[in-house]
């Protein structure tokens, strides 16, 4: 581009701008999978690594009967954490809010406070921090996501299924936003 600022550009190199993102986008499956295996890395204490602990989260919610997208959410839950274990919730719901229902990435979003009612007693805090969401449509589906998948799921002696099984249901849930299938119906 021939642009240093913003406010420079041409229509045509927006367009070329806007053509090269749609190429890094539709490679996204890909660099989900690779935040993944980057969680491999991260133990932090735990019995298991954050990978393990993310596959075993899936494979539970597959075998509950979850659909594909909450299958590839519980997956994807904790992936904010090779940015920051903090704000992970946050982080992980904005990577999937393209590609997900509103309901699953609330889900995602407000998981911690969901979780917290199984520790957080045990820092100090609130254990009941999810009754602020008692009202919302996807509460109990939320509670069922943390308190049969997600805070079972650090057994080094779970049968999990490998990344490899959930590579298919990535690409289909990566392929491209939800908006970008409601402009093509």
């Amino acid at each position: 581009m021939s642009f240093t600022r913003m406010d420079e550009g041409r229509a045509e190199e927006w367009i070329v701008i806007g053509e090269e993102v749609g190429r890094r986008q539709s490679r996204m499956p890909q660099i989900i999978k690779s935040l993944l295996l980057q969680l491999e890395e991260q133990v932090d204490g735990f019995a298991v690594d954050q990978l393990t602990h993310a596959l075993q989260t899936a494979t539970r919610a597959e075998r509950d009967g979850a659909s594909e997208e909450m299958i590839v959410a519980a997956l994807c839950h904790d992936i904010g954490k090779v940015i920051s274990v903090e704000n992970h919730p946050a982080i992980a719901a904005e990577v999937l809010k393209p590609y997900v229902s509103s309901d699953t990435y609330e889900i995602v979003s407000s998981h911690q406070d969901f979780q917290g009612r199984h520790y957080y007693a045990l820092m100090g805090k609130d254990p009941e921090a999810r009754r602020q969401y008692e009202n919302e449509s996807w509460y109990a589906a939320a509670v069922r996501f943390t308190d049969e998948w997600d805070q079972t799921s650090f057994d080094p002696l779970y049968d999990t299924l490998p990344l490899a099984h959930f590579e298919p249901m990535i690409e289909r849930v990566f392929a491209h936003s939800r908006r970008e299938a409601a402009q093509s119906t």
